[in-house]
């Protein structure tokens, strides 16, 4: 545990010399990477079940959905996504790296899903455990209308680079950070639920619970509230 804070607060420190310059850097080398994110778009509404009507969530909320009540709900054409994973990093100590059954489950997801809504989808991934917030930087760089966090490992530099990224969202897939800016929006479950800055793996972890079906659900119900406006909050699926 001591060795997880210290790695933490290494990182956070590190925000100060590297996150504005890096944001910096990674927005002068991608113009040609396309044009600014698309305005919020839907192809579909959300099932009354998603929300209450008479109580909208709030900014940081947990909103429980019920079943397939985003089924309805498809990104815009020209939909561009970041997919950010770590790697081999095990920048935690947990023993879960990108390469891991949880987190190949949850890219596998993603890759399922955009396959099949036709939406443009890019990697990064950083190529060492000193280049996290860097590969944080070159995901806002892309002007993506969404960026889609895998991993634990990128949980702490989600958290310390979206802050300063306020005009990009974030999907936390299969976690969530402990303190979200209104840019950072989590799908999450019972099994999954790790939320870094040393706090851990939550007591309900199960890894057997990160399948592509389950992963898939929970991607889904995140962009639909992503779309619809709901970002901030934490999508908790069943």
């Amino acid at each position: 545990m001591t060795s997880l804070v210290s790695r933490t607060t290494s990182l956070l420190a590190a925000v100060a010399v590297l996150g504005a310059g890096a944001l910096l850097l990674a927005g002068c080398s991608s113009a040609s990477e396309g044009t600014e994110p698309h305005a919020t778009a839907t192809a579909g509404t959300l099932d009354a079940g998603f929300w209450d009507a008479s109580h909208p969530p709030a900014p940081e909320s947990t909103v429980s959905p019920s079943p397939g009540s985003w089924n309805g709900v498809h990104p815009p054409a020209g939909y561009r996504v970041v997919l950010l994973s770590a790697g081999d990093v095990d920048a935690d100590g947990d023993g879960e790296t990108a390469s891991s059954v949880p987190t190949q489950a949850l890219i596998g997801a993603v890759d399922a899903w955009a396959d099949t809504e036709g939406v443009t989808l890019t990697r990064v991934q950083p190529r060492g455990s000193q280049n996290v917030l860097d590969a944080v930087a070159t995901a806002v760089g892309k002007h993506p209308d969404l960026v889609i966090s895998v991993g634990n490992d990128m949980v702490d530099p989600i958290a310390a680079m979206s802050p300063s990224a306020l005009h990009q969202q974030f999907l936390v897939l299969g976690a969530e950070i402990a303190e979200p800016t209104s840019n950072v929006t989590a799908a999450d479950w019972t099994g999954a639920g790790y939320r870094g800055e040393g706090l851990g793996t939550a007591s309900h972890h199960d890894p057997a619970t990160f399948t592509e079906e389950r992963a898939g659900r929970a991607l889904r119900a995140g962009v639909a509230a992503v779309l619809h406006g709901f970002n901030g909050t934490v999508v908790w699926v069943a």
